[in-house]
């Protein structure tokens, strides 16, 4: 599998013990149109395949014994990691268990990364638009300790330029801020994901780091986008203590 680690500056600001990291679609085991890192099994692909690229992902993060994979449905549950041994049908995951690695997948949808300043709870957060507009970011952030300061990194998602929405995603937002979005003729609308979850983290006072963002669509060669491929795999962004 072909990950993609932080850089320099984002890896110094990382609380210490804290692992984060993005697959790609490149250099896996799954075939054309799922080729060939999915990570996926809900898609169409060989599930075997896709069990040994998960398998290799994990024997390649450092400090990690399992990874907490779920069924996602655009909800906005948070539940706790349970080791892997169970995959519950829920949007965000959250642990304090070192060894535990926090996963979600997608293929446009944004994923968020949180952690605490001091290293000792993190969470991964499948966020779509509409788990943007109904909250998923602030119920997982509900999961971690109240006196904990947080942060948040922001995996790749389909950019400003590719992600064309109409009236009903626009009335989601009203009340976010007018740079997210730029109108296009006929009731249709450009809208930032990645402005929105800034927006959104930044209310909750939570400061967000860059350094593993890009588009799924601009970056297809790198990345999966359902909006530009119709069928495809899952790319898989993650978070965990190490051991």
């Amino acid at each position: 599998m072909q990950l993609i680690w932080p850089d320099f500056q984002l890896r110094n600001q990382l609380p210490d013990g804290v692992g984060v990291c993005v697959t790609t679609r490149q250099k896996g085991l799954t075939q054309p149109p799922f080729g060939y890192g999915n990570l996926a099994l809900h898609v169409g692909d060989d599930a075997g395949h896709v069990a040994l690229n998960r398998q290799r992902l994990l024997q390649q993060l450092p400090g990690v014994s399992a990874i907490q994979w779920l069924q996602q449905i655009h909800g906005i549950q948070c539940d706790a990691a349970m080791g892997g041994s169970i995959t519950p049908a829920c949007d965000a995951v959250f642990t304090r268990e070192p060894g535990i690695a926090c996963a979600v997948l997608t293929a446009d949808c944004l994923p968020v990364l949180l952690m605490s300043d001091d290293g000792q709870e993190v969470a991964a957060v499948h966020a779509g638009w509409r788990g943007l507009a109904n909250g998923a970011i602030a119920t997982a952030v509900e999961r971690f300790s109240l006196s904990s300061r947080l942060k948040a990194v922001i995996g790749p998602a389909i950019g400003f330029e590719a992600f064309e929405i109409g009236v009903e995603v626009r009335e989601a937002f009203a009340n976010a801020p007018e740079y997210c979005f730029r109108t296009l003729e006929g009731d249709k609308y450009l809208a930032d994901l990645h402005a929105i979850a800034e927006w959104q983290l930044e209310c909750l006072g939570i400061r967000c780091l860059s350094g593993l963002s890009g588009c799924t669509v601009r970056q297809n060669h790198q990345f999966y986008s359902y909006r530009k491929e119709g069928q495809t795999g899952r790319i898989a962004s993650l978070i965990w203590r190490r051991r």
